[in-house]
């Protein structure tokens, strides 16, 4: 399921943010087929995506992980690094060959605390991500597992 509503960084933080977070980020690259992060591991770090496509995952009992969305350009990867206990809520997969500003958590929460505004800014596009994520698994889930001819599948 890919979306073009997902909250992108060059929409959601004024220019000055965004350099402030560049400033403090490292470019890095990944093959495709590469784990990002597994559920339930330690948020320590997120990505915005430059070029390339990661899947975000939930685990299922007993079937194979549900992608439940595909994220691409100037999105954010991950956002449990934000919230403690620091934990990843869900998975992610490089889909395709992945360039992408990798940020240090720590880093970036102490910049937030150092300047208010910017951890205001970056607060609320964490949270329309958040929004956009949970209806996208919801809608994925109702995909998954309504009964056939319930208008969701």
């Amino acid at each position: 399921m890919t979306t073009s509503t997902t909250p992108r960084l060059g929409q959601a933080l004024p220019a000055v943010h965004r350099g402030q977070l560049m400033r403090v980020a490292r470019q890095v690259s990944f093959p495709a087929g590469t784990r990002l992060f597994e559920e339930g591991g330690h948020a320590d770090r997120f990505w915005i995506v430059r070029t390339g496509t990661v899947a975000l995952d939930l685990r299922v009992p007993g079937r194979r992980a549900a992608v439940v969305e595909h994220l691409g350009f100037g999105e954010l990867v991950g956002w449990s690094w934000l919230f403690e206990p620091y934990v990843w809520q869900l998975g992610a997969e490089a889909v395709t060959p992945l360039r992408a500003h990798e940020c240090d958590a720590a880093v970036v929460r102490e910049l937030c605390v150092q300047d208010q505004e910017l951890g205001r800014e970056l607060g609320l596009w964490v949270g329309k991500v958040l929004a956009h994520r949970l209806q996208a698994a919801r809608v994925r889930l109702l995909d998954l597992y309504a009964p056939y001819g319930s208008g969701f599948t």
